[in-house]
């Protein structure tokens, strides 16, 4: 059974698809109606629910390095464990700017184009599963680095603290973001493509 195998411990036998590495994965994943709930809970107070929320966030999205090295650092790299890992960094940030475009606090048109690169190109690894398991690429994983800082400071009042010109920082971080997005969702199909090609030369 997948289940059977490493759950944390290094060795070089099979590791289970419940390791600890992917446990942390799906917590990642269960975290994001909490940052939800927060974030309308404190209904643009700006108080103590929209810190714990920011906080949540920022803590959830910086666990995507712990799970990662712990995977590769105790040889825990399972095919389940290269999905996840993606979808639950979609999870997070797709939660986040939703919420923040239904609370008026970012144009729903950012958000819309960068849940479409990011859903399309997880369906299209779900879609060619069974031929191959796509990890995140280096490019990817910048881009969303580049998307929850970005976030981060939408997420945290700070214009409360330093004025009104806070939010067009904001805007600047956040169309560094969608720039990220873009080109690296273009670089992705260019290599799905080339990979295609090369896999059937015929076609």
């Amino acid at each position: 059974m997948a289940l059977r195998g490493r759950v944390a411990r290094s060795g070089d036998t099979p590791a289970s698809t419940g390791n600890v590495a992917n446990i942390i994965t799906v917590v990642r994943i269960l975290l994001a109606p909490v940052f939800i709930w927060l974030l309308f809970a404190d209904n643009h107070e700006f108080g103590l629910l929209r810190y714990l929320a920011a906080g949540l966030f920022i803590l959830a999205i910086a666990t995507d390095s712990v799970d990662g090295l712990l995977a590769r650092r105790q040889n825990l790299v399972t095919d389940v464990g290269k999905l996840l890992d993606p979808i639950a960094d979609k999870v997070l940030i797709g939660a986040a700017l939703v919420t923040l475009s239904i609370l008026g606090e970012l144009w729903w048109w950012v958000t819309i184009v960068i849940l479409v690169r990011e859903f399309g190109i997880t369906a299209f690894r779900l879609a060619v599963v069974r031929d191959r398991v796509i990890p995140a690429s280096r490019g990817g994983k910048l881009k969303t680095i580049v998307q929850a800082i970005a976030i981060s400071f939408y997420l945290v009042p700070m214009w409360l603290l330093l004025g009104d010109w806070m939010h067009w920082f904001n805007a600047v971080l956040m169309g560094i973001a969608l720039v990220f997005t873009l080109v690296t969702g273009l670089d992705y199909l260019v290599k799905a493509v080339r990979h295609s090609r090369a896999a059937d030369p015929a076609g």
